[in-house]
Formats: C-alpha cells, sequence, structure tokens
C-alpha cells in the first residue's frame, strides 16, 4: 500500500492541511454507485489522502437525479465508516438547485449549508465554496452569511470557485476592510490544456494573497490520460464529446510530451499531468476523479512524482497556447 505520511500542504491561512489530490466527488451517483463510493473513499483515506470535493448539485445533469446525490452518498460512507475525522470534505453552494433556489445571498446560502450538512450527515463542512459568482448579490452579503456558519461552527473555511480575478480581489478586500472571513482557496479550471483563464491574473491574486488553489478539470475530462488518441476511441465513451474539442495539434503535441516524461518516470501520462499542477507554485492540490480502485490507485501514485525544472520545462513549451488556440479551447 501506499506510504502513510504523504506529505500535507497547507490550504491558505485555513489551517486545513491537505494531501496533495482531491477527489473529485462529483462521479458519485453518477459512474460511480454507492457500493463503489464506499470502497474508493476507504482506499483513499487509507492510502493517507484526506480531501473530497462535492457540491450541492452533484449530480443534477443526470435524468432522474435532482442535485444532492453526491453529498448523500457521501454521508452515508461517512456514518458507516466512522472515518469523519480523517476526511476534509469541500462542497459548495451557488448552482441552480431548484426554482428559486441557487445564487449568494444570504438567506439562500444559511438554507443550502444546512441542507447540504443534513445529506453529509455531519455537523461541520471543513470548506464551503461559492460555487460560481453571483452578480445579483452583494459580496458583502455573502460573506456575512459565511461568517454566521463559521461562528456557529458549521463551517470551518471558506473557498470561491470559477471567480475572475477581480471579483475575487474585491472579495478580499471586503474581509479585510470588515473583518469578515476570507475566501482562503480558489477552486478553477486548470490543466495542461486549459491553462489561459487561470495563469496570469488569477493565479497573481491568489500567490500574493497567499490562497490555496485546487484546480478541477485537472485531466482534461480524461483526455491527459492519452486514452483517447483518435475519433475512434471517443465511440460510446461517457465523456467523448467533451473530449473531442482536445484532439487537434496542440492536444497531441501535450500527449507526445506526456508521454516521453512518463517513460522516464516510469509513470503514465495521468501522473504526470498531474504532477505538473502539483509542482506549480501557486497549486495545492488538483481534484481528480476515480471510478474503480486500479484507477484511483494510479492517481494517487501521482503524488510520489517529483518532475524537475527540465520535465517541467518540456511540458509547458509542448503546451504553450497562442491567441488563436486559445479562442478554440
Amino acid at each position: 500500500m501506499h506510504d502513510k505520511a504523504i506529505e500535507k500542504r497547507k490550504l491558505g491561512n485555513s489551517g486545513l492541511e491537505i494531501a496533495p489530490l482531491v477527489f473529485g466527488g462529483n462521479v458519485f451517483g453518477w459512474t460511480v454507485d454507492e457500493a463503489g463510493t464506499s470502497e474508493l473513499l476507504d482506499r483513499f483515506v487509507d492510502a493517507g489522502f484526506n480531501m473530497v470535493d462535492t457540491a450541492d448539485v452533484y449530480s443534477n445533469w443526470i435524468p432522474g437525479n435532482h442535485g444532492g446525490e453526491s453529498e448523500t452518498i457521501i454521508g452515508n460512507w461517512l456514518k458507516k465508516s466512522g472515518k469523519r475525522d480523517k476526511i476534509l470534505i469541500a462542497s459548495k453552494a451557488g448552482l441552480e438547485m431548484g426554482p428559486g433556489r441557487k445564487g449568494l445571498s444570504k438567506r439562500y446560502i444559511l438554507r443550502a449549508a444546512e441542507e447540504s450538512l443534513a445529506r453529509l450527515q455531519t455537523d461541520y463542512i471543513d470548506l464551503y465554496q461559492s460555487h460560481v459568482e453571483d452578480p445579483e448579490t452583494p459580496q458583502e452579503e455573502t460573506l456575512e452569511a459565511y461568517a454566521e456558519l463559521m461562528k456557529a461552527g458549521k463551517v470551518r473555511a471558506i473557498g470561491a470557485s470559477n471567480f475572475k480575478a477581480d471579483t475575487l480581489r474585491q472579495a478580499l478586500e471586503i474581509s479585510r476592510k470588515k473583518g469578515l472571513p476570507r475566501y482562503e482557496s480558489l477552486q478553477p479550471h486548470y490543466n495542461l490544456y486549459h491553462r489561459e483563464e487561470f495563469e496570469g491574473e488569477l493565479e497573481r491574486v491568489c500567490l500574493e494573497n497567499h490562497l490555496g488553489v485546487i484546480p478541477y478539470f485537472s485531466l482534461a475530462s480524461g483526455f491527459l490520460t492519452g486514452k483517447y488518441r483518435s475519433e475512434k476511441d471517443l465511440q460510446g465513451r461517457s465523456r467523448g464529446s467533451r473530449v473531442q474539442k482536445f484532439m487537434n495539434p496542440r492536444g497531441f503535441r501535450i500527449l507526445a510530451a506526456l508521454d516521453e516524461i512518463a517513460s522516464e518516470h516510469h509513470a503514465t501520462p495521468a501522473q504526470i499531468a498531474l504532477g505538473w499542477l502539483m509542482a506549480k507554485p501557486a497549486v495545492t492540490a488538483p481534484i481528480a476523479s476515480a471510478t474503480n480502485v486500479p484507477q484511483l490507485e494510479e492517481l494517487l501514485g501521482a503524488a510520489r512524482i517529483k518532475l524537475d525544472g527540465e520535465a517541467m520545462a518540456k511540458l509547458d513549451r509542448a503546451s504553450e497556447y497562442s491567441e488563436k488556440e486559445s479562442k478554440i479551447a
């Protein structure tokens, strides 16, 4: 099994310390059933890793689902396994859960938090995140809601997801001026293929303010695992349509570099792609999902990989993006 002493990294100034890979809970209640979830989370925690990321809306995109499925399944596992003290739960609110159930107003956040706590069968959420910006609600109001939840011991730290640099900067300024809790982390869309959204201004805000960064879509919907290399590979796959857009000269250039570095490290392309994120100064831990144990073992192996400057430079070069290419992405 894995070394129990996985290095932990500080998440911003939150006091939370996390292993360098976060389990993405969007698959629970979608491509992984309850029994599968229990097995995966047990393995994950037993290997020394300690944060799972979910959201209230997971997985309402499936016909027949209403949202809340992922949190409910995680909650059942927490209760059954007795491992609440071994795991940090990150969840999110703000995306639409039904008529009148969305946004970051104080009234809604307080309600959404109670509903998430009930589904998770726990008294507190370790990292509670604003899923998306809410232009309708003043940021101060949102932060006041979080202050109330933290004072009540229901939330330990807060984070932002999908925020633009200006919005994040404003939020941090309000927290500083009004003595309100501040966002300690950002969850951006960031991977070897999708770089332009995070790198630059957003990355700067995170580094300057010492925010933790937990990127999602770390493997570009599976493209960076190297298992999709031709149109034929996409047939009958649940993510086929999402991967299509990466199949271009730049995408294949990235795969070639991943292959080369993977063979040097006796690793897989997925492990190298995650290793690249883990080695970025701004990144605390990438989020990635697995649907079975062998897949999970592969992802966990990424934490053992140390990429040197040469490997990082090679990956940076292969994944360079021009204005033209980033428009297509």
